[in-house]
Order: C-alpha cells, then sequence, then structure tokens
C-alpha cells in the first residue's frame, strides 16, 4: 500500500513539473539574431511570448511544429517599406508574410500621414497580418503647410512645421524622414531638415533619409544626410544605399567610405539596401526640380510650352549621356494608369510604339505626354552588382524591400516587393556566400529592432514577442522577376506573428495578428 502510495506520489509530481506551452516548435537549427552560430534546439511560445528555448523534450503543447531539417529565426523586419494606401487593399500584406516578414516600418521617403494618431489608430483597427511602425514624414509635412511652393518657409511656418512633427512623435512615431528629391521637400534647404529632425530627437526618434542626390552628387547627399545628423544629435540611417548610374559603377567604396569614416568619428549613422541593381520610383525624377513645383496642374501648364519643353529636354538628355546611354532603355514602366497596356515596356519601346523616331529627343517627348496623363510608377535600371555586393558587406546595413504591400496581378512592379530576404538568403548568403547565413538573419532582426528600439523584438530570448520565422535554408528563393514580378518567394515554412501562426506549411492564414509598434516619445 505504502508503495502504491508512492507512485501515485512520484508521477503526480512529474505530471505537474510538466511544463506546457501553446505552441513548441522542436527539432530546428536556431539561429537567435545575434550573429552567433546556429544550434539545434526548440522554442515554446505561450500567450504570444517566446518562454523557452533550448532542450525542451518533456514540454506539452497544444500545437507542436516539427522543424527537422530547417532554420528557426526571429522574424525579419523590413524598415524601408511605404504601406501607406495599399493596407486596405490587401490586409494579409502577402507579399511579405511569404518573405518572412513579420514588422514593416512605413513613412519613408519622406512620405506618410501627417495625423500619426489616426493613422495608427487605423492600422490598429484594421489588423494587418504584421506589424507596423511608421516614421513621419518631411513631405507631407511641408506641403501641409507650404503647399508644393519653391521656397523657404517663414519663421511661422517653420513653426508650424516643428509642431506637426512633435505631434507626430508624441503620437508613436519612431522618427522623421525626408525624400529629398521628391517635391516639396526637394525645395527644402539643410537647415530645414536639421530643425525638424532636432524635434525628433528630442523624442527619441531616428532620422532615415532618401537623400538629395543617389548617382552624380552622390557625395554631397551623404555628407548632408551627416551634417543633419550632427547638427541635430539624432541617428541617422539612409535609405537604400546604393550608387546609380553606369558612369559612377565602382564608387560604392568612395560613399561606404564616408559612412565608415563618420561612425569613426561618433556619428551614429547606418544603412540599409535592396539587393538588386535596379531601383524603382516615380517617372516624375526624370525632370528637372524646378518644373514640379506647385502641383500637377502647374506642371502641365508648364510642360505645354515649347520653350520649358526645351529647356527641360536640354536638362534631361545631358543626364542621359552622363550615364553613357544613347536611349531610355533602362527605364521601365511599372504602373501607368493611363495606359495599362505599357507597363513592362522600356520608354524605348514605348516611344516606337507610337510610331516615333528612334531618338532620345522623341523618348523625351514620349515621357513628357505621360506626365501629362498623370505621370507612371518605374524601374530604373542603372546600378553595379559588383557594388551591391560590395554594400552588402557593410556589417551595420540592413535589408530592406522599399516597397508596398502588393495586390496580386496589379501593374509590372519592382520585384523586390516580392523577394528581398529570399534573394539575400538564397542568391547571396547559399549560392554566392557574400555573407552567411547568421550574419543575414542578424541584419533582418536584432539590428534593425536595435534601431528603431523595438525592445522586445528581434532576437529569439525569453519574453520576447514570439515573431517568428521556420524556412529552409537549402531551398528558399525568390521568384518573382523583374519580368513576372507577381511570384511569391518560396521556402518559407511557418511564420509566426505575435504567437499566431500566419503561415503554416507554407500557405497563409487569414489570421491578421500584426500589432501598432510605438516609438519611444508616444505620450
Amino acid at each position: 500500500m505504502k508503495y502504491c502510495c508512492f507512485i501515485l506520489i512520484f508521477f503526480s509530481h512529474q505530471l505537474f513539473a510538466q511544463q506546457s506551452a501553446d505552441i513548441l516548435i522542436q527539432h530546428g537549427k536556431i539561429i537567435d539574431g545575434t550573429g552567433n552560430p546556429w544550434f539545434y534546439g526548440d522554442v515554446a511560445i505561450k500567450d504570444g511570448k517566446i518562454i523557452a528555448l533550448g532542450n525542451l523534450t518533456n514540454w506539452l503543447a497544444v500545437k507542436t511544429i516539427d522543424a527537422t531539417g530547417f532554420v528557426i529565426a526571429p522574424g525579419f523586419i523590413d524598415v524601408h517599406t511605404h504601406i501607406e494606401e495599399d493596407e486596405i487593399k490587401n490586409p494579409l500584406a502577402s507579399n511579405f508574410i511569404y518573405d518572412g516578414v513579420t514588422t514593416v516600418i512605413t513613412g519613408n521617403c519622406g512620405a506618410s500621414q501627417v495625423d500619426i494618431k489616426k493613422y495608427l489608430s487605423f492600422i490598429d483597427s484594421l489588423h494587418l497580418s504584421v506589424n507596423v511602425a511608421t516614421l513621419v514624414g518631411h513631405n507631407d509635412i511641408r506641403e501641409s503647410v507650404m503647399g508644393t511652393a519653391n521656397r523657404q518657409p517663414t519663421n511661422e511656418e517653420l513653426e508650424q512645421m516643428k509642431a506637426l512633427v512633435e505631434n507626430a512623435m508624441q503620437a508613436g512615431a519612431v522618427g522623421f524622414s525626408t525624400g529629398l528629391i521628391y517635391t516639396p521637400g526637394t525645395y527644402a534647404a539643410t537647415s530645414e531638415i536639421v530643425a525638424l529632425a532636432k524635434v525628433a530627437a528630442q523624442y527619441h526618434g531616428i532620422y532615415t533619409t532618401h537623400m538629395r542626390n543617389e548617382s552624380d552628387s552622390v557625395t554631397d547627399a551623404i555628407q548632408e544626410a551627416l551634417t543633419v545628423a550632427k547638427e541635430a544629435n539624432i541617428p541617422l540611417e539612409i535609405s537604400h544605399f546604393k550608387v546609380g548610374g553606369q558612369n559612377n559603377w565602382g564608387r560604392s567604396r568612395q560613399t561606404l567610405a564616408m559612412v565608415q569614416k563618420a561612425r569613426s568619428e561618433g556619428v551614429d549613422v547606418t544603412i540599409d539596401q535592396y539587393p538588386y541593381t535596379a531601383s524603382s520610383t516615380s517617372l516624375s525624377t526624370l525632370l528637372p526640380d524646378w518644373v514640379l513645383a506647385g502641383g500637377d496642374d502647374s506642371l502641365k501648364q508648364r510642360l505645354q510650352q515649347p520653350a520649358v519643353q526645351k529647356q527641360v529636354g536640354v536638362y534631361m538628355l545631358k543626364k542621359l549621356h552622363n550615364r553613357k546611354l544613347q536611349h531610355y532603355s533602362y527605364a521601365v514602366v511599372a504602373n501607368y494608369k493611363s495606359d495599362t497596356t505599357l507597363n513592362g515596356k522600356t520608354i524605348e519601346a514605348v516611344n516606337l510604339l507610337l510610331k516615333r523616331k528612334h531618338t532620345a529627343e522623341d523618348e523625351i517627348k514620349t515621357v513628357f505626354e505621360m506626365m501629362l496623363k498623370g505621370g507612371a510608377g518605374m524601374v530604373f535600371h542603372g546600378m553595379s552588382e559588383d557594388d551591391v555586393k560590395y554594400i552588402m558587406k557593410y556589417p551595420f546595413n540592413m535589408f530592406a524591400s522599399d516597397a508596398s504591400i502588393r495586390v496580386f496581378n496589379s501593374g509590372v512592379p519592382h520585384p523586390r516587393g516580392y523577394g528581398t530576404n529570399a534573394r539575400v538568403l538564397g542568391k547571396y548568403v547559399r549560392d554566392e556566400k557574400v555573407i552567411s547565413l547568421e550574419e543575414a538573419i542578424r541584419r533582418m532582426t536584432s539590428l534593425p529592432a536595435q534601431r528603431f528600439h523595438f525592445t522586445n523584438r528581434g532576437l529569439l530570448r525569453e519574453g520576447f514577442a514570439a515573431d517568428i520565422v521556420v524556412f529552409d535554408a537549402a531551398t528558399v528563393s525568390d521568384l518573382s522577376t523583374f519580368e513576372k514580378p507577381h511570384q511569391y518567394s518560396t521556402g518559407f515554412k511557418y511564420v509566426l506573428v505575435n504567437g499566431i501562426i500566419e503561415l503554416e506549411n507554407s500557405q497563409q492564414n487569414s489570421a491578421r495578428n500584426g500589432a501598432v509598434l510605438y516609438g519611444q516619445g508616444k505620450q
């Protein structure tokens, strides 16, 4: 009888001691986000948090995921996106989920909502599949106060802009962004940017910039960005770091050296990059800044004047020839609402379809015509693969898609919106061995989390939010191409956001468990 009691007490003690979780991911190669080597282990998740890592053989779970042969890593943080106005079109954010992304930062390149409190409330109620943080954009702040005027602000206008930035930071923005190739931000002096960045700095924000130039005058633009960081005493993130234009190939050694030197001198500067040799932006960037002032009506009025067309044409020809090109063969239409049949075609090809002469001068006339009909989203091919790889090796460089939430089969957008992370992991890590797998994961997880002050994300750690990806390092691939961009990445088996499975056996659920992530200045 005493022996039986002992057995019962022993087994009841064992059952009491056995740990339990909502989800248990077992037998995977854990890459924790620190950059340290992988190790075999398990991850236990409960109530949206990671509660244990290591050998969890005796644990119980409501759901068990067998990760044998796969990598278990923190969810990827995409530091440079543009999801505004696309959230409601596809709240599943499928292009991000299938690429391992669990958190996006929007409001880049100076473009954001002005009322950040209202925007984040909207995101909170919409329930996206990914977590969302936002910057506040200079272009929209400036336009709300000054319109698209090509002038410097009055003292009163500058104070109004500073108040809007302050409101945004108090509402939870993670920083302040500029897009200095776009109107009206391109008309701002450095002093204006410094004044507004100082406000963001007071709330522990970061300054991110699409610099004033990324090609012929790229070194001047980097120097301006560093000046803002130093004078405003604010951390700096240089967006989509690149060297554009065939005539500038190889200059990444010069530009990256500037960043390295600044860091050695105490400037808190980092960069991000998309792993492609083509950029994507508006057709309007082919035109000089002054012709864009005053908005669409003013632009249309100017472009219909022969004298203005001639002046703009001279400017555009010079830029084209600086690239050592005779035609606009590098400029591809991504989304032209006026005639979607032209999507995917170069400006050179569009010009020929219109039965015009095969000259750059006539291609410029085609650009004018497209601008008069509302403009277009474009893909511009003009970077060197060697520069991409050289920049990629820099340890304080994050990967970013610079993309929106894609609507499947809409337009011919840049493939970076579907395949950024898979491309790094497949092409540059596995196949070409430009960087190691552990280093790539660090750049996608803990580095951006540290940079944007996400204190409980970016690492596989007890107590951290359970944003987790499980993927096959041997097969992960980007399928999206410039010709056929609407293809999801493959190789990601599971994606969890705040402890809920968003991707299961490589198929997306409709859990939509993303959350709003607020900046440190939130009041």
